[in-house]
């Protein structure tokens, strides 16, 4: 509990705040009306111009009010700021300063005044580069929560739509905040959140949402993504208005979605920007990249390792001529080699990124297929496995597919026709008995539900989608009404 006595205050503040040792922890002490008064706050996280209006109503109120009057009523009525609080806990004043509020104890006063003056460093909203669109807002998440939460809320000026603010990480403290619409989430899926979230026991979210997301799913060795991130507000929001639980962490610019399926991660909101036939056109041109992203290079390997299988006006598919490095090792070689290149592109400074695309293009490929290492084919099929990966919508499925791709064309190498069957069943039942936050991961197929499924592969205008998903267990599934 905060003492009467300021110095008592002062000397348990200093000494856990570390104000002496920490540079950006400060304090300022002041005298109204001959009582001592005393400011803290940190120099990074706080607007500087509402630090001094706040020192600027604080000096008039020792200037020009009457001295009979209470000190801490008169502070209280001069304060212009929208949200002051009081609290008599050391703990929750250490929390709010590292936080970027202000702090204001007085002499002889058992409670503090906490005043919300923050301003967080970071940039203005811009369009995330991993989801763009033609047509549509330009706007993204950031890493300020706050920012991030007006983006939504923006768009969905509903009364019962909740912000729930909590914080994890004993040494952190870092915000998160929950996001549902009452009445339309499924109350199961939001007290199992806040319950996951409530037994995070770390001393910080180094990783942000990444962190949170291991916590809360359980994901283990599971390649597949169980949680779908956007940087997007109007993604977002649309994933709210269906009954989905959004998880917002501070200092990260993507927000998690909750629960969620494979297709959800197929998903893009381009289709939603064209015209229904259009989306549906994309969708399925999206689809047929994965597909070919995932099969493409395991066929192949079978056809040529098991020619009789190709009818005969396929018999052109195949190396035209041998090489010494066997075809399996030239495809793992140039799947890894791809993925060299896209790491060495993130790491690379713009202005050389095309230079490395020329010397990738030039002297890698062509070299490579000049001395006989690899044949054309193998360059061919990885690229068109390389474009559909990266076509997926989700980084993560991307990846996945990729890591699921990899182990068929190893099943196709070691077992022929067999290892191919083998493999792509173990998949599809790995994935089919996945569960994320108790929702079928393959949704609508396993258990089957025709009328999403046509969802799944057209996409309906929207005056005709009047039920929101029955996956998400909305209270009201209704979405829109018809006229009558």
């Amino acid at each position: 509990m905060l003492s009467t006595d300021l110095k008592v205050n002062e000397e348990i503040l200093q000494d856990r705040l570390g104000i002496d040792k920490s540079f950006d922890v400060d304090k300022r002490s002041l005298f109204i009306h001959d009582v001592g008064i005393k400011l803290y706050f940190v120099t990074g996280l706080c607007d500087i111009s509402h630090l001094i209006d706040i020192l600027d109503k604080l000096m008039f109120v020792d200037s020009m009010e009457r001295k009979k009057r209470d000190t801490k009523e008169m502070m209280l009525n001069r304060l212009t700021h929208m949200q002051v609080e009081l609290t008599d806990e050391y703990d929750t004043i250490i929390k709010q300063v590292l936080s970027g509020l202000v702090v204001i104890l007085i002499d002889g006063e058992s409670e503090a005044l906490i005043i919300d003056a923050r301003r967080y460093p970071g940039r203005g909203p811009e369009e995330p580069d991993t989801e763009r669109v033609v047509r549509g807002s330009r706007d993204g998440f950031t890493e300020n929560i706050i920012e991030n939460t007006a983006l939504t809320r923006r768009r969905i000026r509903d009364e019962n739509l909740r912000n729930v603010m909590v914080q994890v990480g004993r040494r952190s403290k870092t915000d998160i905040c929950v996001a549902y619409i009452e009445g339309v989430a499924d109350q199961n899926s939001v007290d199992i959140v806040f319950k996951e979230l409530e037994q995070i026991d770390i001393d910080g979210l180094t990783m942000a949402d990444k962190v949170v997301e291991e916590y809360i799913v359980k994901q283990g060795m599971n390649p597949f993504p169980m949680v779908r991130y956007t940087e997007r507000p109007d993604v977002c929001a649309t994933h709210l208005l269906e009954g989905h639980v959004v998880c917002y962490v501070d200092s990260s610019p993507s927000v998690m979605i909750f629960p969620t399926t494979f297709f959800h991660h197929v998903q893009h909101a381009e289709e939603y920007r064209q015209a229904p036939a259009i989306g549906t056109f994309l969708r399925w041109v999206r689809f047929s990249g994965m597909l070919f992203s995932l099969l493409v290079l395991p066929l192949w390997l079978l056809f040529v390792l098991e020619p009789t299988l190709l009818p005969d006006h396929l018999s052109f598919i195949g190396p035209n001529e041998m090489s010494n490095v066997p075809i399996f090792w030239q495809i793992l070689f140039a799947e890894l080699g791809i993925e060299l290149l896209r790491m060495a592109a993130i790491h690379t400074p713009s202005p050389l990124a095309t230079a490395l695309g020329l010397v990738a293009a030039l002297l890698i490929g062509e070299v490579a297929i000049s001395v006989g290492l690899f044949v054309p084919e193998v360059i061919l099929y990885v690229a068109i496995s390389a474009v559909g990966m990266f076509a997926t919508p989700s980084y993560e499925l991307a990846f996945a597919m990729k890591i699921m791709r990899i182990l068929l064309i190893t099943a196709v190498a070691i077992a022929g026709l067999p290892g191919f069957v083998i493999g792509l069943t173990v998949m599809m039942l790995f994935i089919s008995t996945r569960k994320a936050l108790e929702t079928p991961y393959f949704w609508p197929f396993i258990p089957f539900y025709p009328i999403a499924c046509l969802d799944i592969f057209f996409r309906k205008p929207v005056p005709l989608k009047l039920l929101r998903p029955s996956i998400v267990h909305p209270p009201d599934r209704i979405k829109q009404r018809t006229s009558s």
